[in-house]
């Protein structure tokens, strides 16, 4: 067993919390592991944001933006920080992130814990090269939700490569119901006159985080509302309040659900919007990868690029590195020269 498979294998004996707060100490002090140099076959453009490799850490690893370079210098092609709000705040209370390992997956209630937009602005102005995305949200005691998006696009503006506008999460009462297509219009609108009256040169794609439990109907209305305030894409998809068939004994926790069991609801998901989208926005697919064949059916679904999170927590960091070794032979094997060109190709 490698030093990196070793402590992954001690830290799944600690409560899941403590462990996570554990890997990103010793990832500040420059334990986690080199990823090398990326096989050309998997660079990819991301609206306009030029990838050495299309697998991206989804946002919850990072949540303060303590630890994107050492996760790109790790092997992922880019880092999403965050979910962070303009206040700092404690989240729910503990237990509130659950280790189904039984299932491979993960539940958790975390609430949007953070320690609040200025110190999050005050890491992210130190970054590097290397594309560091900024996953913004609202505070739950907020009295405008919508205001606290407008606050987080225009405090990071210059310091992310691109926003992800968070409305998904089932971990903040009533946040959801931002996606309904009046809500989301008012949301999307404000943030887009936002953005317009900021520094051109500072332009940075602005991308919707949607949840896999739509009604029907749905996909399409968000789709058009993206479009219409000039958004650039999709992450598809956030956790699950839905409950398959699982099996350990924390299967009853209240809370979002990642990892494997969400893999065949987000890529379902995920090809609607493809659909609904017709190559006007760009999809990034997440939710249940921890292969190649994983991220590989996402982009055959229309991701240009994929995120994952949960499945670090059963198989450590290096994982990201066989997920590119066995996307790029795929790629090879069905004949194509590069990431891009399999996107949609189911």
């Amino acid at each position: 067993m490698s030093p990196h498979g070793l402590a992954t294998w001690a830290l799944r004996g600690l409560d899941p919390e403590d462990a996570h707060r554990l890997a990103i100490l010793g990832l500040k002090f420059g334990l986690g592991p080199l990823g090398g140099r990326d096989d050309p076959i998997l660079a990819v453009s991301l609206a306009g944001l030029e990838l050495p490799n299309a697998i991206g850490l989804a946002p919850g690893f990072d949540k303060d933006a303590e630890v994107f370079a050492p996760m790109l210098r790790a092997g992922f092609g880019f880092v999403e920080c965050g979910t962070v709000t303009p206040k700092p705040q404690a989240g729910n209370p503990r237990p509130r992130l659950f280790r189904l390992s039984e299932d491979l997956a993960v539940i958790n209630r975390m609430g949007f814990n953070n320690r609040g937009l200025e110190a999050f602005a005050g890491r992210l102005s130190r970054r590097g090269p290397g594309v560091v995305g900024a996953n913004i949200g609202a505070n739950k005691d907020s009295e405008d939700r919508i205001g606290d998006y407008v606050t987080g696009l225009t405090r990071l503006w210059g310091l992310a490569s691109y926003f992800t506008i968070n409305v998904s999460s089932p971990n903040t009462p009533g946040l959801r119901a931002l996606q309904t297509k009046a809500a989301l219009d008012d949301l999307l609108g404000r943030l887009a006159d936002a953005r317009d009256g900021l520094p051109a040169q500072g332009r940075v794609p602005m991308l919707l985080k949607v949840a896999p439990d739509l009604e029907a109907g749905e996909v399409e209305a968000i789709v058009e509302s993206c479009v219409g305030h000039g958004l650039s894409g999709i992450m598809v998809s956030n956790t699950t309040i839905s409950r398959p068939a699982l099996r350990s004994r924390f299967a009853g926790e209240s809370g979002g659900l990642s990892g494997a069991p969400l893999a065949a609801l987000s890529t379902q998901v995920l090809g609607e919007f493809a659909q609904a989208a017709a190559g006007r926005l760009v999809l990034v697919g997440v939710g249940g990868i921890a292969s190649g064949a994983d991220a590989y059916a996402k982009i055959r679904a229309g991701a240009c690029a994929v995120q994952l999170y949960s499945a670090l927590v059963f198989e450590g960091p290096g994982l990201v590195s066989r997920i590119k070794r066995d996307l790029a032979a795929r790629l090879r094997a069905d004949g194509f020269a590069s990431v891009g060109a399999a996107v949609g190709a189911r």
